[in-house]
C-alpha cells in the first residue's frame, strides 16, 4: 500500500506557546520500497513517524494508506489499522528478559487475537526469514546487539503489515551490525512488497534506501530517488 503524507503539520504545546514539529511536509512511499529520513537530532524525525503511524494526529493535512485517509478516522478504527496494516519498530528492541526469541512474537500474536496453530508456523517462517531460526528458543540475554534487533523486525512484522514504520534501527549497533540490519530491511521489503520507511541519523545508510529525503526544522526535502 503506499503512503502518502499531504502537506502535514504538527505542532505541540510549549508552556503557553505551541512549538512546529512539521510544517507543510508532503512525502510518498511506494510498495517494495525502502525510504530513509534522514535529519539531525530534534529536526522532526521521530514526529513524522508518529503522524504516519497514527500515533500522532496531525493539526492539518492528511495521511492516507492506500488511498484511505486515516487522518479522517476515529479513534477505534485508526487502533484496527494500526493493529492490522502497520508495522512499528521502535528504536530500543524492548524485549521481555523472560521470554524466549520465538515467544517475543507469538505474545504479540496473542494480544492481536491471533490462535496460536496460525501464529507459531508464521513466527517460526519470520525467525528464519531474519536468519534466526536457530535461535528461537533463546533469550535476550543470550542474543547479540545484531540478533536482538532482528528479532524486533521479526515481531514488526508479526501482523502482516503492508506499512512498516522503522525508527533508528542502528542506533545501538556497531557500523558492520548497523549495515547488516538495514540490509536486511531492504531485503524484506523488497521481497514482500513492503511500504517501509525508517527514519535515521546515520547518512551511511543512505546508499541502502531506494528513496532518501532530509528533514531540518520541521520541512521535508528530497535528496534521492533511485
Amino acid at each position: 500500500m503506499t503512503l502518502q503524507l499531504d502537506d502535514v503539520t504538527l505542532t505541540y504545546p510549549d508552556g503557553a506557546q505551541r512549538v512546529t514539529a512539521l510544517e507543510g511536509v508532503s512525502l510518498t512511499a511506494e510498495p517494495g520500497t525502502l525510504t530513509a529520513v534522514t535529519g539531525p537530532s530534534g529536526s522532526g524525525k521521530s514526529s513524522l513517524l508518529a503522524v504516519a503511524a497514527t500515533l500522532v494526529a496531525p493539526d492539518s493535512g492528511r495521511v492516507l494508506l492506500g488511498g484511505r485517509d486515516l487522518s479522517a478516522l476515529g479513534p477505534k478504527e485508526t487502533a484496527t489499522v494500526r493493529r492490522e496494516r502497520i508495522g512499528i519498530i521502535f528504536q530500543s528492541s524492548n524485549l521481555l528478559a523472560s521470554l524466549t526469541a520465538i515467544d517475543q512474537l507469538l505474545v504479540l500474536a496473542h494480544m492481536n487475537g491471533t490462535p496460536l496453530s496460525v501464529a507459531r508456523p508464521r513466527a517460526t517462517e519470520l525467525l528464519d526469514a531474519v536468519g534466526l531460526a536457530d535461535q528461537a528458543d533463546r533469550r535476550p540475554h543470550q542474543l547479540s546487539g545484531g540478533q536482538r534487533q532482528r528479532v524486533t523486525i521479526a515481531r514488526g512484522l508479526m501482523n502482516d503489515p503492508a506499512l512498516l514504520l522503522v525508527d533508528e534501527p542502528t542506533s545501538a549497533l556497531d557500523s558492520n551490525r548497523g549495515e547488516a540490519v538495514v540490509q536486511l530491511l531492504r531485503r524484506l521489503t523488497a521481497e514482500r512488497d513492503l511500504t517501509t520507511v525508517m527514519v535515521t541519523h546515520d547518512e551511511r545508510h543512505r546508499d541502502s534506501a531506494d528513496q532518501v529525503t532530509e528533514i531540518v526544522d520541521g520541512r521535508l526535502r528530497q535528496l534521492a530517488d533511485r
